[in-house]
């Protein structure tokens, strides 16, 4: 059990990774949300979608740098601490935001505008690569063994919580804004209001406690053990898994008014719904997990989840309406968030203390880097050469099978399951 001095001190520690980690995912992710529009400002074209491409490329740039983050930020929290990894990564973070929203568009500087936007969202990458490690670690060393997975589901909700606030902003922006105005600065708006709270994130990360479980002095040129590497490949594959979803879902503001032909105010909603469901579910999936087990937690929602996949595009992509598409988003989002709560902290639990921080980035970013970065491309691409809206469908549950064996294969680590088979022993 981990002791700390001040019985408050598990819950503040968690709640200020928490706001850090939201805001960074806020400023990430709300890019997705505004493709259409930055894409016009940035890459104009006479063919939107020319112009879109260019858009989700410089998004998906933002992917390259999170392993390089995750190696060098992760690799510092393993060595000198949690808190300076956290501090820096939310301050460059911070940074690139503000440079990304203030930028001029390609019409006023030319070439400059893209280029310098490139630079500005690989430096977020490169901050959120090494952010998801070191909060997540701390996350997990912050509370008693016997609430890691509600602890750790944090992560994951902290990101749902940054999406909801994401959607929200861009729904009442739609609302208030025409289309044009959206594109000429409504944006920018929604980027520049994450960076107000950026000061107020590093002061709350700074009164801290320096990590609960003090990382052990590790040498630059060690590495993982080797009987480790079953983790690492299943909680890659799992997380793979989880990242296509997730960028699917944020896809949707995109899909349904490209695709669909819906308002972008529906658009929207749909992703302020699937986002707030989803925060309340893998909140409760984490919960769930520290009760009766990691496993059951991740296996019996995935496969669900992959069941209604079908289903719910069917209805969304007939129907073309908001009940059907906020209602579809809804119910999928739901159901395939349960399983991330216990996902971090089975992998989490996994791995030794003195390579957390770095193996946990690394085993988050790759994945992300090398099918979330590319998801919403591959969609657009997929859409575009069939034709078909159903296709965004085969191609989730594809995805989502393969992760699902990788739950079923992973093995049990939650503390209350693992005293049980002792004490039975």
């Amino acid at each position: 059990m981990n002791s700390l001095g001040d019985a408050r001190t598990p819950r503040r520690a968690v709640m200020a990774a928490t706001i850090g980690n939201g805001l960074e995912f806020y400023d990430f992710i709300t890019f997705a949300f505004f493709a259409i529009q930055i894409g016009k400002t940035f890459f104009p074209s006479t063919d939107p979608f020319t112009s879109l491409m260019g858009s989700l490329a410089t998004f998906g740039a933002g992917f390259l740098s999170r392993p390089l983050g995750a190696w060098i930020i992760g690799g510092w929290a393993d060595r000198h601490g949690r808190k300076p990894a956290m501090l820096f990564s939310m301050t460059l973070m911070g940074c690139a935001i503000a440079v990304m929203a203030l930028t001029p568009g390609y019409e006023s500087i030319g070439m400059a505008a893209p280029i310098i936007v490139v630079l500005a969202r690989l430096a977020q990458g490169f901050a959120l690569g090494g952010e998801v490690g070191s909060a997540t670690s701390y996350m997990m060393e912050a509370v008693p063994d016997h609430r890691r997975g509600a602890s750790i589901a944090w992560q994951g909700g902290s990101q749902q919580i940054a999406g909801t606030i994401g959607a929200l902003v861009g729904m009442v922006l739609s609302f208030m804004l025409t289309d044009q105005q959206l594109t000429d600065y409504g944006w920018r708006i929604a980027l520049l209001l994450g960076t107000t709270i950026v000061p107020f994130a590093i002061l709350i990360r700074k009164t801290l406690p320096e990590t609960v479980h003090a990382p052990e002095p590790v040498d630059e040129g060690v590495h993982l053990p080797g009987r480790y590497r079953r983790i690492v490949v299943l909680g890659m594959i799992m997380i793979g898994g989880g990242t296509i979803a997730t960028y699917i879902f944020q896809y949707m503001a995109t899909y349904g008014q490209n695709t669909l032909g819906l308002s972008p105010e529906v658009s929207l909603a749909a992703e302020f719904a699937n986002n707030g469901v989803g925060l309340f579910a893998i909140l409760l999936g984490g919960w769930l997990s520290d009760r009766i087990g990691r496993k059951p937690v991740m296996v019996w929602p995935n496969a669900a989840f992959i069941l209604l996949i079908v289903p719910c595009y069917l209805w969304l992509t007939t129907q073309r309406d908001a009940v059907s598409f906020i209602g579809a988003n809804v119910i999928l989002s739901a159901v395939s968030s349960v399983p991330y709560g216990a996902v971090y902290a089975a992998i989490s639990e996994g791995i030794p203390k003195a390579f957390r921080a770095r193996s946990f980035a690394l085993i988050y970013s790759l994945p992300v880097t090398i099918l979330g970065g590319t998801t919403q491309l591959t969609i657009t691409w997929i859409l575009k050469v069939t034709g078909a809206p159903m296709s965004v469908a085969w191609y989730l549950a594809a995805v989502s099978t393969v992760s699902l064996v990788a739950m079923i294969l992973m093995r049990e680590s939650a503390p209350a399951k693992l005293a049980g088979v002792a004490g039975r022993m």
